[in-house]
């Protein structure tokens, strides 16, 4: 198999046929587009997901606490704990574990979590280092906000601009390379997308306005969401790509290296769905967070629309970023 997500089919069948038992305090359970799980504590709901960082070699750990913390918030639930495990490869050094916790530290730090466990381990089992992490999180009862929520004639809303992360990835990882088509304050825009990837601050205001669902837009980037959030609902959509936010920046990255931005791993964007989207905008940026409407949640099928022709959007394959050379 190649790198990135099984496959939806593959995916599908493992998790539809491997659930274990069913305990009523389950609330959310797994499933294709859910990211999260929700168990029933009584006053409080506890908000569980998991994630590790395997795209990139830069900046790990504050990509890692980020990840998860932004699937807590798509929930609409506040985090509280991380676990963190590391597998390294014969031949790390300890500076370079250190320096991968002291990225989690200060980022979980910032966000107000507590790193509650974990398990470090040097393997040949990997041949580079492989960096998973569990958030817990808590919503008040019956507050949490599930990825299966949206509803027909829904608008759908992203925050922010799209591909932010695979854009900073790439211009980590490629550097070189993109000084020949970005200038030197371009690619500096790019690197400083690190510093944007957090979606807490959206997540508890939908989850205040009683947004139907929200869902962090990471691998397979916004068509990849939308086809979960719609999946996970039982409903189709429609994305009107002339009003879809992807910078100058982004845009000139993604040309270089003939990718689609649109299926480029995206966190600190989130995908909202909410009846009045406009206001939902409105509140979000009293916040001083950008929002813009890009589509509607439909009875069925996928399309994003271009140049006035409907073209359906596909089960997402590996992410953009896998396919650069």
């Amino acid at each position: 198999m190649k790198s990135g997500k099984l496959n939806w089919d593959d995916l599908k069948s493992i998790i539809d046929n491997n659930k274990g038992a069913r305990r009523t305090e389950v609330k959310v359970r797994n499933g294709i587009g859910e990211d999260c799980a929700v168990v029933d504590f009584g006053d409080n709901h506890c908000v569980l997901s998991t994630d590790p960082i395997t795209g990139s070699d830069s900046n790990i750990g504050k990509l890692a606490v980020n990840i998860n913390c932004n699937d807590i918030a798509a929930a609409g639930a506040e985090p509280v704990g991380i676990t963190v495990t590391i597998l390294a490869p014969e031949g790390t050094n300890i500076h370079e574990i250190k320096e991968i916790m002291k990225e989690v530290h200060e980022e979980a730090e910032k966000l107000n979590i507590e790193i509650i466990g974990g398990h470090t381990e040097i393997t040949s089992a990997v041949n580079k280092i492989v960096l998973s992490c569990t958030v817990i999180g808590k919503a008040k009862k019956d507050k949490a906000v599930s990825t299966a929520g949206a509803k027909s004639g829904d608008d759908i809303i992203v925050t922010k601009d799209l591909a932010m992360e695979g854009s900073f990835i790439i211009a980590k990882e490629y550097e070189k390379q993109l000084e020949e088509i970005l200038t030197p304050e371009e690619l500096n825009i790019a690197k400083d997308y690190i510093n944007n990837i957090s979606v807490l601050k959206e997540g508890t205001l939908g989850a205040e306005l009683g947004v139907n669902s929200m869902h962090d837009i990471t691998e397979g980037g916004l068509l990849g969401a939308a086809w979960e959030v719609a999946t996970a609902s039982d409903k189709g959509f429609i994305i009107y790509e002339d009003l879809l936010p992807v910078s100058q920046v982004t845009k000139k990255i993604c040309t270089y290296f003939k990718i689609d931005p649109l299926k480029l791993i995206s966190s600190g964007s989130m995908f909202i769905t909410a009846p009045e989207g406009e206001r939902i905008i409105k509140e979000l940026e009293l916040k001083g967070i950008k929002g813009t409407l890009v589509g509607k949640i439909t009875d069925k099928e996928g399309y994003i629309l271009k140049d006035g022709n409907k073209i359906p959007v596909e089960p997402p394959q590996r992410d953009e970023l896998f396919k650069i050379n």
